[in-house]
């Protein structure tokens, strides 16, 4: 069988190559054939050898013994190799399997078509190689999923943890600054900083009250709405107007149209939209501006937040808004602000994309289907 095999090596990776391209949703590229079957087909035929050659020994170092070992054979190394790589392709289990299982056929079908007769002895060879190649590749294979699965399980984990202690950070520094401002007596607790103090905390005990809910495993049900622009600004403009008295910063709020209106979840756009502005001010130069402007373009509606940090850093713009990504030198927060307004705006239908300007600032946009306010 080894003088067969090698004498039609290309010939059967050629079938397993048709034989994988034939199955859904299996994309095997040269450089995973190279480490997959090629090699498993040359340590086949180094084991029918050295079978024929009475070396036991030697095909049992190359193969394994039947039943498998505890120590990897190098046909053992091989699979297990092969098994974390197609993990790391995308694969599952049972095409895992497949790899080995589309040799076999080839083989047989090849021996079939030139009538080249084996012994049983060669088959009982050939099917211990399959039977540990493949123990060893789906043992390898799901060491690492699971390893996969309980790294991204808690990595899902500590995103979850830290959005919750990122908005209850950031309602609560809202609500400080208020409540300072109003403890100095200069502003009145009727006005719209007593305002902006009564919202922070009515967003505390939302945020309090649905953490508690998916702690019991409710599922959330989304609260939208459609509701006017301008005093959406608004609010937005009291709350930030606060940042921008602590920064020594212009902030600018042109007026919006009366009559242009949005719609969605409002507590989770307006987050959205005051963790825009509270990153522009931590980032924007202390004296400069940032200005907070809303418009109707055909059928949407744009929210824009444009800052003078001085521009992003090289290639900032495509990661920017992945979690924990921090691209400033100020490293006080969690990195997660910007992707949680991204989160926020995308759940109501929207897009938020930021455009850098070097050597000024950034401009971070939200983009809203544009409503008709009742």
């Amino acid at each position: 069988m080894h003088r067969f095999l090698s004498n039609n090596r290309e010939e059967l990776i050629a079938r397993c190559k048709e034989k994988v391209a034939q199955r859904p949703r299996r994309a095997a590229t040269a450089e995973q054939l190279a480490n997959g079957v090629p090699i498993f087909l040359d340590q086949l035929m180094r084991t029918l050898e050295a079978q024929e050659n009475g070396e036991i020994d030697e095909s049992f170092r190359i193969s394994g013994a039947a039943g498998g070992d505890s120590a990897l054979s190098e046909m053992g190394l091989s699979a297990a190799a092969h098994g974390k790589e197609l993990l790391g392709l995308g694969y599952t289990v049972d095409q895992v399997v497949h790899d080995y299982g589309d040799l076999c056929q080839a083989i047989t079908d090849l021996a079939v078509e030139r009538d080249a007769p084996f012994s049983v002895d060669e088959f009982r060879t050939l099917n211990r190689c399959l039977d540990n190649a493949i123990a060893d590749a789906v043992t390898e294979f799901g060491v690492w999923r699971d390893a996969s699965v309980a790294l991204q399980q808690s990595s899902d984990e500590n995103e979850r943890l830290g959005v919750l202690v990122h908005e209850f950070r950031n309602y609560l520094h809202t609500a400080t600054l208020a409540f300072s401002a109003l403890e100095s007596g200069k502003v009145p607790i009727g006005g719209a900083t007593g305002g902006v103090l009564k919202r922070s905390l009515a967003s505390l005990a939302a945020l309090l009250d649905m953490s508690l809910s998916q702690v019991r495993g409710a599922v959330a049900t989304p609260n939208a709405e459609a509701f006017s622009l301008s005093l959406f600004v608004a609010d937005a403009k009291n709350a930030a107007s606060l940042d921008a008295s602590v920064k020594n910063c212009t902030f600018t709020v042109p007026d919006v149209d009366v009559a242009l209106g949005i719609s969605g979840d409002r507590e989770l756009l307006l987050a959205a939209l005051v963790n825009l502005l509270q990153n522009a001010f931590k980032f924007t130069h202390p004296g400069s501006e940032v200005t907070l402007s809303a418009y109707a373009e055909g059928d949407h509606v744009l929210v824009d937040v444009k800052d003078n940090c001085g521009g992003l850093p090289s290639g900032a713009t495509a990661s920017i808004f992945r979690p924990f990504k921090q691209v400033g030198d100020d490293k006080s927060g969690l990195g997660l602000g910007l992707s949680i307004a991204r989160r926020n705006v995308e759940a109501d239908a929207g897009l938020l994309t930021v455009q850098d300007v070097p050597g000024t600032g950034c401009v971070f946009t939200i983009k809203l289907p544009r409503r008709t306010l009742p």
